[in-house]
């Protein structure tokens, strides 16, 4: 006998979640309570700089397994881009110094042997901290494994910030490792630098809903679930306003929201527990006269690293440079337009040199969002606070970034844990999980 599958959240993991479950046996509906899917994976039309952009600027990587495959379902592996090569450029701006991080692309780290493609400055002796990272015990934080030096300064330290979106003296060091064993420890085809070619939404979201539509699964948006309602244990009602949805024996739900709004529907769920401390990402979108002509690895990644100032990683997509500062809460008492002045200047420090002509000196006009609660704080205690895919309710299973998932909060794990819930949902009709 089939179900309905009521999923609550359209963002990626709850995508993930009906793209793997439509077109089965199950009927599959989406609640998303924004005018638009993708959560903080997203494209929109800016109207203040008059152009199309992401909410947040996303890094992918060639290795990242639950990204491909659900590409792949809806179509869409061939809209992300990126070098041919592992390539990471970097600019230290306190030292006024540039290099380019050159992966071998096999296992073995050939790479660390050439002056030219390591971290300028690094010795040897420093790689014992990526063996301590995927050494790491669950208990142990990112700054108890770094070696001082050139490669933690110049690659570990920003790379943490980055992954993590939290401070490495507080961040959890087993969830970085967790990602070094899946990139670094993988050789560099695991690790080839991947972007959308157009945007988010281009990539993960207007493919995935044409998919669904074509399975004949429901999405609806402006459909916020303002309760759920129990009954001997499980779910037996979703409420949307004034409207009562109520569940079959056979149905489920899988809640797939951020970990607040979840933790506001189910704080009367026994068991349930969710991370409460929050990291923000702030995102500084400049719109240029003309798209800058660069050159090197820089026009070869079309990003660069920022090391030494607020700037973390600078994006160059056509007329818009766009810029990412993780782990933001640190400046949450800064102004603004303050910060912004600062960070065009980094800009112009770690552009010029790469492009055929300067950028201009006064600042071009710009967008700064700032996403307050862009991820849990990836502490350890935060970490412990992470639940399952499963909950004591039967039929109420959880997704999300937020989730038990193994790995920090990024895209790799929203779309894993979609994943994990959909065989879940397999789980529970008894099957093994249909193949696709």
């Amino acid at each position: 006998m089939s179900g309905h599958v009521h999923i609550v959240g359209g963002g990626l993991a709850g995508l993930s979640a009906a793209v793997e479950l439509a077109g089965g046996s199950e009927r599959v509906s989406v609640y998303e309570a924004g005018p638009a899917c993708g959560g903080r994976a997203r494209s929109y039309l800016d109207r203040q700089l008059g152009c199309r952009i992401d909410n947040g600027n996303h890094l992918l990587l060639s290795g990242n397994p639950a990204v491909y495959r659900y590409l792949g379902l809806i179509g869409a592996r061939d809209t992300l881009v990126g070098p041919k090569r592992p390539v990471f450029p970097f600019v230290d701006l306190a030292d006024r110094l540039r290099w380019t991080l050159d992966l071998s692309r096999g296992r073995v780290p050939l790479w660390v042997l050439s002056k030219r493609r390591r971290v300028p400055g690094m010795r040897l002796a420093e790689l014992r901290g990526l063996l301590a990272l995927m050494e790491a015990t669950p208990d142990m934080v990112v700054s108890d494994c770094l070696q001082p030096g050139s490669l933690a300064r110049r690659l570990l330290e920003p790379f943490a910030i980055s992954v993590l979106n939290t401070m490495p003296d507080t961040g959890s060091a087993a969830l970085l490792g967790a990602v070094v064993k899946e990139s670094l420890a993988r050789g560099g085809r695991n690790c080839l630098p991947r972007f959308p070619a157009v945007g988010l939404s281009e990539s993960f979201v207007d493919p995935a809903l044409d998919h669904l539509s074509v399975l004949k699964a429901e999405v609806r948006t402006g459909s916020r679930v303002s309760a759920v309602e129990m009954a001997d244990g499980s779910v037996a009602a979703l409420h949307l306003g004034n409207e009562r949805i109520a569940l079959g024996p056979e149905d489920t739900v899988i809640m797939a929201v951020p970990a607040p709004v979840a933790s506001g529907l189910l704080a009367d769920l026994p068991g349930f527990s969710a991370p409460d401390e929050f990291e923000s990402i702030l995102n500084v979108h400049f719109l240029l006269p003309q798209a800058p002509v660069l050159t090197g690895g820089l026009a070869q990644a079309r990003f660069i690293g920022v090391v030494g100032g607020i700037s973390e990683w600078v994006f160059a997509r056509d007329r818009i440079l766009s810029v990412t500062v993780s782990a933001a809460n640190r400046y949450a008492t800064r102004d603004l337009d303050e910060l912004a002045a600062i960070i065009w200047n980094e800009v112009r420090a770690a552009i010029d040199p790469a492009a055929t002509a300067p950028l201009p000196l006064a600042m071009p006009p710009l967008r700064i969002v700032r996403e307050k609660r862009a991820t849990f704080a990836a502490t350890v205690p935060q970490d412990r606070l992470r639940p399952g895919t499963r909950t004591m309710a039967p039929n109420l299973l959880l997704a999300g970034d937020w989730t038990a998932t193994g790995l920090p909060a990024t895209i790799e794990g929203a779309i894993r844990s979609g994943h994990a819930a959909a065989q879940a949902v397999h789980a529970r009709r008894g099957m093994s999980g249909r193949p696709k």
